[in-house]
């Protein structure tokens, strides 16, 4: 799928301002289940671009990130499998950069954090215009992890050419670096071998640590093609 929305952006590192503007990304889900299998595995590639301007429109930033999704979700098939749910677990890798092109020092800021988040779907099948459709929605929250960040006064220069250390690993919870991914998506058959799948996905991410703020929230509205695939083996 492919997205176009909204980006908001505080980083206290690079500035005190607010910064707001357009941003694109990708997304890729792969799902695999096995029959009669409760469990299932969820893959899931996300990359962002953004370029954002703070009030006055004086000062620009550009954001590029890219976040990995990994995890096992249990099925539950209620209503004679209209209704699924599941509920499990992601790990999430983020990298990415913020650069503040009217900073004189510090130009740009790394991103860089692991997260575990407890994870649940929701997805209901339905007929509309004799159309087989699919409602789904999916919530992500943080529990724990580790993020990347200087501290505050700090250069890059003196972390990478200097090597001191100054608590630049840093363990977070759901309290020093909330966030909340939800996506909404209809899945409208097009063909007997491809579905239109539209939708939003919000993605709100936030840290305080080494008495620095940042935020990025991205608001996406996306459209997409999917396919289901069936693997069968043979045994010899």
């Amino acid at each position: 799928m492919v997205g176009v929305g909204v980006t908001n952006i505080l980083d206290t590192y690079l500035s005190q301002e607010h910064f707001k503007g357009l941003g694109v990304s990708f997304l890729t889900t792969v799902e695999r289940k096995r029959p009669a299998k409760h469990w299932s595995t969820l893959i899931e590639h996300e990359a962002n671009l953004s370029s954002v301007k703070d009030r006055p429109k004086s000062k620009q930033e550009l954001e590029a990130a890219y976040n990995f999704y990994w995890g096992k979700l249990y099925n539950w098939h209620l209503l004679d499998h209209q209704l699924t749910l599941q509920a499990g677990g992601l790990a999430n890798v983020s990298a990415g950069v913020i650069y503040n092109t009217s900073n004189g020092n510090n130009l740009a800021q790394a991103r860089f954090h692991l997260n575990v988040m407890p994870t649940g779907v929701a997805a209901y099948r339905f007929q509309l215009f004799n159309r087989p459709m699919t409602a789904r929605y999916e919530l992500a929250l943080p529990l724990c992890g580790i993020m990347f960040s200087p501290n505050y006064g700090q250069t890059y220069y003196e972390i990478f050419a200097l090597g001191n250390y100054d608590h630049n690993v840093v363990p977070t919870t759901f309290i020093s670096a909330p966030e909340w991914r939800h996506m909404l998506t209809i899945d409208a058959a097009i063909s007997s071998k491809f579905t239109l799948r539209i939708g939003y996905l919000g993605n709100m991410q936030q840290a305080k640590v080494n008495n620095l703020k940042q935020h990025v929230y991205t608001h996406r509205f996306l459209i997409g093609i999917t396919k289901r695939f069936s693997i069968i083996s043979h045994a010899l």
